[in-house]
């Protein structure tokens, strides 16, 4: 069933793969998916998982010497075939290989990324458990860590490295 808050008087008709079509009196056509899809009728977890590994864009000339490290830089020689585009020569990235929007920054379990630094960030979690997920900073100590697990298991917030820094030594 699909949840619409949008007020309408005329027929609602099955497009398929979870998306409905409104005819409203003086209306234009209208496509709504369902709460919880995205465009093709896809969760996000299942478009996450379609999701292709970003491209690396390497820097011209990169594999001829060895001065030219990989990582990229515009060239902005007058003769550049990359810069002009020549066809079979390196691409060069541009704003057509983003990511989509509903899946960009999206770690695989399903939650985003969320930096906390002591127990009152993590506090900022409370409402949005199920949507981020607390990754401790890495210049937080090992005393500071057990408070910030600790709590997070009382908020029953999700700590993605919660391992790190809290083995205890075995003393003989």
């Amino acid at each position: 069933i699909v949840k619409v808050e949008v007020r309408f008087e005329g027929e609602v008709r099955e497009k398929g793969n979870g998306w409905k079509e409104f005819l409203g009196v003086g209306r234009e056509e209208r496509l709504v998916p369902e709460e919880g899809k995205i465009h093709d009728g896809c969760s996000v977890a299942e478009a996450e998982d379609r999701q292709e590994e970003a491209k690396k864009f390497k820097r011209h000339h990169t594999d001829r010497y060895m001065r030219v490290g990989e990582s990229w830089r515009r060239p902005k020689g007058i003769d550049s075939c990359v810069r002009r585009k020549f066809k079979g020569k390196v691409l060069m990235p541009n704003i057509g290989y983003g990511s989509n929007k509903r899946t960009r920054h999206l770690m695989p379990n399903g939650f985003y990324k969320f930096v906390v630094n002591n127990v009152e960030e993590l506090e900022l979690l409370l409402m949005h458990n199920r949507k981020y997920a607390a990754e401790i900073a890495h210049n937080v100590s090992a005393r500071k860590r057990k408070d910030i697990i600790s709590r997070a298991a009382e908020l029953d917030v999700k700590v993605t490295n919660s391992k790190a820094r809290l083995r205890v030594e075995e003393t003989q």
